[in-house]
């Protein structure tokens, strides 16, 4: 029983609820926050949700074990996915960065689009005119 309130307050903190049935509850400040500083929102058994925010191109992405689903809130990017990644280095097991891809898909996203891209597949913002919101969810493979 001590261990469970501990477990509250913990979570309380950050802002996110689980309940005991597995349903996980953000906020919509806990949700802003996430979408203007990025950050997570809710993890659970095989997924993660988190909010990220742009205002620059990042590098290029490959996870080995992680389906990435994206889900445009604000802004736009120029999105690559797919070829070959250039100069990868591993980050850390099953995970990659990179500085270009040879190759690939160029993708102009907008507020309201959503792109799925499956694990082990390069992908890139290659292009961030202004900024781009967007929530991310990692779909965990075991």
């Amino acid at each position: 029983m001590k261990y469970l309130l501990w477990l509250i307050a913990a979570l309380s903190t950050t802002g996110l609820m689980i309940a005991a049935n597995g349903v996980t509850y953000a906020p919509a400040d806990k949700v802003g926050s996430a979408l203007t500083k990025g950050g997570p929102i809710a993890q659970g058994q095989g997924y993660t949700v988190t909010g990220s925010h742009r205002d620059k191109a990042g590098q290029v992405e490959v996870h080995e074990k992680e389906t990435d689903i994206l889900y445009i809130i604000d802004g736009a990017a120029t999105f690559v996915t797919g070829g070959t990644m250039v100069g990868g280095k591993t980050t850390k097991a099953g995970q990659w960065l990179g500085t270009d891809i040879q190759g690939g898909e160029t993708h102009k996203l907008s507020k309201g689009d959503v792109i799925t891209i499956p694990a082990g597949m390069p992908h890139w913002f290659k292009e961030v005119p202004s900024s781009v919101s967007y929530y991310v969810v990692k779909v965990i493979k075991e």
